[in-house]
């Protein structure tokens, strides 16, 4: 998905969606978080439109809402690719080998942290913590965690998603 025009009934749903969250609460403010969510699922990504999109919505400013999302690794602040690869590389899984497990994607994938291939497959991302401290290094594939992963898992994985496994 990108930041594409959007029309007035789709809009007007959206801003329907995030009403229904707001109800949620008793102050509004509350309903930010769902109301970004709900703008990255329908835009793919958190677009200036989007922020603006949110910021109508919720009766906030755009640069509010963008400060909000700025703070947490599961919103996209730029378009992201087809499937994302985040890495945990907080200090428990860095200490069982997070590190090399990132070097081993930005490798094979030729693309560094915060990239997406040229291609826009994938998008490699490093996040603080995935809650999966006693089970590092721990990597979310698609919102799909996989505990204990090693760099020798990443071959297998990066084939996967680029669509070189029969």
């Amino acid at each position: 998905m990108s930041a594409v025009e959007r029309t007035p009934a789709q809009e007007q749903a959206f801003y329907e969606k995030v009403q229904a969250e707001i109800a949620k609460y008793p102050d509004r403010r509350s309903a930010i978080l769902n109301a970004l969510r709900l703008a990255q699922e329908e835009h793919g990504w958190l677009s200036p439109a989007a922020f603006e999109e949110v910021s109508r919505a919720i009766d906030l400013p755009a640069a509010q809402c963008q400060s909000i999302a700025s703070f947490y690794d599961m919103f996209f602040l730029a378009p992201k690719g087809t499937h994302t690869v985040e890495v945990c590389t907080n200090v428990s899984c860095a200490l069982v080998g997070a590190g090399r497990v990132v070097e081993a994607f930005e490798q094979a994938l030729g693309v560094h942290l915060g990239e997406t291939t040229a291609d826009g497959t994938v998008t490699l991302r490093s996040v603080e913590c995935l809650g999966g401290c006693g089970w590092g290094p721990v990597v979310s594939i698609d919102e799909r965690y996989h505990e204990h992963f090693g760099e020798a898992d990443v071959p297998g994985v990066v084939r996967r998603l680029t669509g070189e496994e029969a």
